[in-house]
């Protein structure tokens, strides 16, 4: 029984990728005002620190459930042979499985989000890790269950689908036949099973080099001497002064050159583990294997690369816009990054950043709105960034608890809409687990996407409505379409080379650096066009994206982009119709039915390349906005 235990692994992937930011640091009055800055976790109000003692009141109560996890893991094992003996037989199983999974699900969520808030702490550090060798061990007590029903006759597993009794795991039961032909021996899925850890090596390396990469120093506008970080990277690509995005960007490629050797060969052992798995399950390719645990046919993913290749001339000519804009010659990567005009960069307090997005929201209901001023003053939100904070934004939750939210809210307003865009995850959750059953409350990462751009592009619109000046609209017409670049044209270019290695892979290619760099710096050129220089420091991006370790995950922004542009505007066009109907038929749905069945339903058919096609208008119109305001 993999499914569900996949989900805690699939939220820490959740966890590490980043928050689509459609609106810009602009529009409103400059105010006097810093962000506060906090030393420890101590230092923060208990108002801006989410409340994990809604888990667990203390680590005793934790350890207690860990036990329990680990009794019943072990108690498991007395339903093996006994899955055919009849439909009372099998519901206890699934009792069971449900029973352990729901207490294993909560203690492992609260071990890893009390480290991420922790991370130098080595006692927390060993809570995670015992809870990591706990979900071996459990995906190892259970892997006969799938196997032994897969052995069960025909006529018997007929019955089981047509039973009263197990109705409520009939889903599940069907997506076991469908992945038949995929499943192994019991001995075979428990070998593999105690490979995961080994398997996650390529991954935990990139992630520990990469931590320890140390950056360069370089030159700031004045002609300081300034440490180059991942934090002050984004901003050095946003300084006005050429020479110093130039010098930034050579120094950053310069460290990644001197490492690509070691960068190539922990991204050709992933390669070579995903393919691995797929031709042991019996999968045509590694794209096949990971998208049919989603429910999702590989045309879904051909139709996205064709599509966006067809629109390339887009992205061609927004590209050679900026480059008459920012009236250069000729336009390099280190420029691309450079806003067409100058942003407001005034602190956002986050009380105001919460009033934003309620009001921002409101088109989604007022028992949306209600909901969310819950998780604002309930502690569902951790807000402020300390030293020994993980960085970034993510939501995540077990189903006996409610979502979480990290943040590190700086008072931008990226930072708003990183709010925004986790609420929108949290509220997917929030829904869910309040509609379907555990075996169903789970969503695919194919729809995790939409629900959180969603919110995004709702407070996109409610910014553009206010903005009373033509500086300000082209502030915002600008930042969507460089967002619409970095998560249509550049994630479907990331998928695209994603597909490529691991067919060079299968094929036989050895992924060396020059394999990787030749084929990533081909594609770089296909996409930017004329308009942008390919230098040869462009090959090396491959090496800096953390989710080409995540099996295929990449194409679900762009899929997931589209599809939330198209909810947007239904419910700015329908109003309450479109509301009730994406509550209903998508917030509410988890895993209940396919990803492509719950977004068609909610009115998005992802099947076809028409929700890409149409997010291709919208950023064509968007351009046309524009440049007819440059103009003007």
């Amino acid at each position: 029984m993999t499914n569900r235990w996949l989900s805690a692994s699939l939220a820490v992937l959740l966890a590490l990728a980043p928050a689509v930011a459609l609106v810009p640091r602009t529009v409103q009055a400059a105010v006097e005002s810093q962000p506060p800055r906090y030393k420890s976790r101590a230092e923060i109000p208990a108002a801006y620190k989410w409340k994990l003692e809604d888990l667990y009141p203390d680590r005793a109560a934790w350890e207690a459930d860990v036990r329990k996890t680990e009794a019943l893991a072990d108690q498991f094992a007395a339903h093996k042979g006994f899955l055919g003996k009849g439909d009372d037989h099998l519901r206890q199983a699934f009792a069971d499985y449900e029973a352990l999974s729901r207490i294993y699900e909560k203690a492992y969520v609260y071990a890893k989000l009390s480290l991420d808030v922790n991370a130098g702490n080595q006692d927390l550090q060993s809570v995670a890790g015992r809870a990591e060798r706990l979900h071996a061990k459990i995906a190892e007590k259970t892997a006969f269950f799938e196997a032994e029903l897969l052995k069960l006759p025909k006529r018997t597993m007929e019955h089981y689908l047509e039973s009263e009794t197990l109705a409520p795991y009939k889903r599940y039961l069907q997506n076991l036949l469908k992945n038949s032909t995929h499943a192994l021996s019991e001995e075979q899925e428990s070998l593999l099973a105690q490979m995961s850890t080994i398997t996650k090596v390529p991954e935990n390396t990139y992630r520990m080099l990469s931590k320890d990469l140390r950056l360069p120093t370089v030159r700031d506008e004045q002609g300081r001497t300034v440490q180059l970080t991942r934090a002050n990277y984004g901003a050095f690509l946003e300084n006005a002064n050429r020479e110093v995005r130039k010098g930034v960007y050579q120094a950053l490629t310069d460290t990644y050159r001197k490492y690509q050797d070691t960068y190539a060969q922990t991204l050709a052992g992933e390669v070579r583990a995903n393919n691995f798995y797929a031709k042991v399950r019996n999968y045509p390719s590694a794209l096949e294997a990971s998208l049919h645990g989603n429910e999702v046919p590989t045309r879904v993913y051909d139709e996205l690369l064709a599509t966006v290749r067809a629109n390339l001339p887009l992205l061609h000519r927004y590209v050679d816009l900026k480059r008459k804009w920012l009236k250069l010659d000729d336009l390099h990567t280190y420029d691309l990054y450079l806003p067409l005009v100058k942003g407001d960069t005034r602190y956002i307090p986050y009380e105001e950043a919460k009033k934003m997005v309620l009001t921002a929201l409101k088109p989604l209901g007022d028992d949306y709105v209600q909901a969310l001023q819950g998780a604002f003053e309930n502690g569902w939100i951790d807000v402020y960034a300390t030293e020994d904070k993980r960085g970034g934004a993510y939501q995540w939750g077990a189903f006996d608890g409610h979502p979480y939210v990290m943040l590190n809210y700086r008072g931008t307003l990226d930072d708003v809409s990183t709010l925004a865009h986790e609420l929108g995850h949290a509220m997917q959750s929030y829904y869910t687990n309040k509609t379907q059953p555990y075996l169903t409350a789970h969503y695919p990462i194919f729809t995790a996407e939409v629900a959180s751009t969603m919110n995004e592009h709702l407070l996109f619109e409610s910014l553009y409505k206010q903005a009373t000046t033509k500086q300000e609209k082209i502030r915002l017409l600008a930042q969507w379409l460089e967002t619409f670049r970095n998560t249509i044209f550049r994630q479907t270019q990331f998928a695209e080379f994603e597909k490529k290695i691991h067919e060079l892979e299968a094929n036989g290619t050895t992924l060396t650096a020059e394999v990787l760099n030749n084929t990533y710096r081909e594609l770089n050129a296909a996409y930017y066009g004329p308009s942008l220089v390919n230098d040869e420091q462009n090959g090396l991006e491959w090496a800096r994206i953390p989710h080409l370790y995540y099996g295929f995950y990449v194409y679900q922004y762009a899929t997931s982009f589209a599809a939330s542009a198209a909810l947007a505007e239904q419910v700015q066009r329908e109003g309450a119709t479109a509301v009730q109907r994406i509550k209903d038929q998508f917030l509410s749905a988890g895993s209940s039915k396919p990803p492509l069945e719950v977004l068609k339903a909610a009115g998005v058919d992802m099947s076809t390349a028409q929700p890409i096609q149409a997010a291709m208008k919208q950023f064509e119109a968007h351009l046309s906005e524009l440049e007819s305001l440059m103009k003007n």
